[in-house]
């Protein structure tokens, strides 16, 4: 198989695993950096995560504007994947969900911090992007290159930011790593309400982070790829 259509399978496997861990439900979606040009990305047509094989997924530009969408309706955000690829090299994976255990964190502006070492690789913390900021009163979807654009900022250089009142927003060098950070954010979401209600948090230090996204590798993200497979 060519580089293409392995990353094809991925996309559509992406989907299904992060259906299955409940991190995304009829809407969410997944996409991938073009491995043969770097100014495009690959998203599914409009579709619940799913449901989504190898025909459903298109080419984009970094704008959003579909170059072979065969009468395919993209999904309306699909800013969201362009703003980020536009301004961040690195990143070859970007996921955006509405994963439950996240939310409250996003509209209560407590802070969302790694408590498990299995949830390192979320950041030191996670930011808050409010689209009411700059965009006013909106129906809360990334809807313009300017959103997208937006979002990418308060992302900076981090891997995951909050979106108040809508979900969240992850990316990594792999489609792997970009499934493994959002199953384990919904985790540390879920976990950190519960020790809240127990009292006071010690959470990871910033150098116990740092270490453990270090040695973060193929190691760990395959294995968990196969398990959740």
């Amino acid at each position: 198989m060519t580089k293409l259509e392995l990353l094809l399978e991925e996309i559509v496997t992406a989907n299904r695993i992060l259906a299955r861990e409940g991190v995304v439900d009829s809407f969410g979606h997944v996409s991938a950096r073009h491995p043969d040009n770097p100014q495009r990305f690959l998203l599914s047509r409009a579709r619940a995560p799913d449901c989504i094989e190898i025909g459903d997924i298109m080419e984009f530009s970094l704008d959003g504007t579909a170059v072979n969408a065969g009468g395919r309706a993209p999904y309306l955000e699909r800013f969201i994947h362009g703003g980020i690829y536009e301004v961040r090299p690195d990143v070859h994976s970007v996921v955006h969900n509405h994963s439950p255990s996240v939310i409250p964190f996003g509209v209560t502006g407590g802070k969302l911090k790694p408590l498990l070492h299995m949830c390192a690789n979320i950041g030191h913390e996670v930011p808050i992007w409010d689209s009411h900021d700059k965009f006013g009163d909106t129906a809360l979807l990334v809807d313009s290159v300017a959103m997208g654009r937006d979002l990418a900022r308060t992302l900076g250089a981090g891997r995951t930011t909050l979106m108040r009142g809508h979900g969240a927003t992850i990316l990594g060098p792999t489609v792997r790593q970009a499934v493994f950070i959002s199953v384990y954010l919904e985790l540390n979401a879920k976990l950190q309400m519960q020790a809240m209600a127990m009292g006071d948090i010690k959470f990871l230090t910033a150098g116990e982070v740092d270490k453990i996204m270090a040695r973060t590798g193929p190691y760990s993200i395959n294995r968990a790829w196969e398990n959740w497979c």
